[in-house]
């Protein structure tokens, strides 16, 4: 009976020992196994058994992308300005082997490499420099930690600036001289907007001056074409009168012509007119040689009247 026992509780050892040496690696770890000591395999995800008392897993490595925030490090600037700026580490590892025994406490050794860097590339730049150029930082930072890190098994992917804190009077200084920039691009941008309303302004008065000046030339215009055109009518009116009272003088001539006047007739139009010629401004009058005193002027008039009276 007392072997039995025995041999029951050899055989729930042997089992808690066979299960106890199942090792199941799971998604994105690496297991590290050292044999008597000494580095025997880098375990895969998947089921593994190690062989008791002799091996063992050394580390069990996440192979998972990780970011790491370092506290704010104390940098220098070339103009002399201390500012504490806080990084942020993204890497992973791909050499399990590599990371377990290349360096002990990998994290710490990132963290003063990035720190001595960081020093490094500031310090050979100014303060405007350093606030204005995260991005040549970033990359060169992630480029040095990259070369130096390969031998522990680890892949820097990138490395930011969380934060860049000057000086409190650093700070007040620039924060005065933003605010400064702010009021002068106000100004700017007032002034340009008056000097364009004060354009539009002028623009306006001088089409409005050109507009009442070409007004007051087609008005003008106007006006003497209507002048024009009454004096054109004017004279035209002056032709036509003319031109009817000599074609009344015509018509009298043929209607006399064709009458067939006497002396007597002829002496009367002659004396018609002297007199119309009598009536005018003429200083001095030159009276016809066939006009021969009053009493047969008269008597010629008379005869002449008692003819066109019986005709």
């Amino acid at each position: 009976m007392e072997g039995l026992i025995i041999g029951l509780i050899v055989v729930i050892v042997l089992l808690i020992v066979v299960i106890s040496n199942i090792k199941v690696v799971p998604q994105a770890y690496v297991y590290v196994v050292e044999r008597f000591g000494a580095f025997h395999a880098a375990w895969g995800t998947g089921l593994h058994v190690t062989v008791p008392f002799i091996d063992r897993v050394a580390k069990k490595v996440s192979i998972k992308e990780q970011v790491v925030d370092f506290k704010p490090q104390s940098v220098i600037t070339k103009d002399n300005v201390t500012m504490q700026i806080d990084t942020v580490v993204f890497f992973q590892i791909t050499n399990a082997m590599q990371f377990t025994y290349g360096v002990e406490r990998p994290i710490s050794a990132i963290e003063n490499l990035t720190a001595t860097t960081l020093r490094n590339i500031v310090g050979d730049m100014d303060l405007e420099a350093t606030l204005t150029s995260r991005d040549f930082i970033n990359t060169n930072i992630t480029k040095i930690l990259d070369e130096a890190t390969d031998r522990w098994g680890i892949k820097v992917q990138r490395v930011e600036l969380k934060n860049i804190l000057p000086p409190a009077e650093i700070r007040d200084a620039m924060e005065k001289q933003m605010k400064a920039d702010r009021e002068r691009r106000e100004k700017v941008i007032q002034a340009e907007a008056e000097k364009k309303s004060q354009i539009l302004v002028a623009e306006g008065e001088r089409e409005s001056k050109i507009l009442r000046a070409q007004a007051e030339k087609e008005a003008k215009i106007l006006e003497a074409d209507a002048v024009k055109q009454q004096k054109i009518l004017e004279a035209q009116g002056e032709a036509q009168a003319i031109e009817m009272v000599q074609q009344a003088i015509a018509d009298s001539l043929v209607k006399l012509n064709q009458a067939n006047p006497n002396e007597q007739v002829i002496q009367l139009k002659s004396l018609e007119a002297f007199a119309k010629a009598a009536d005018g401004k003429a200083t001095k009058i030159i009276i016809p040689s066939e006009i021969q005193g009053l009493a047969g002027l008269a008597t010629g008039i008379k005869e002449v009247i008692t003819d066109m009276s019986k005709q």
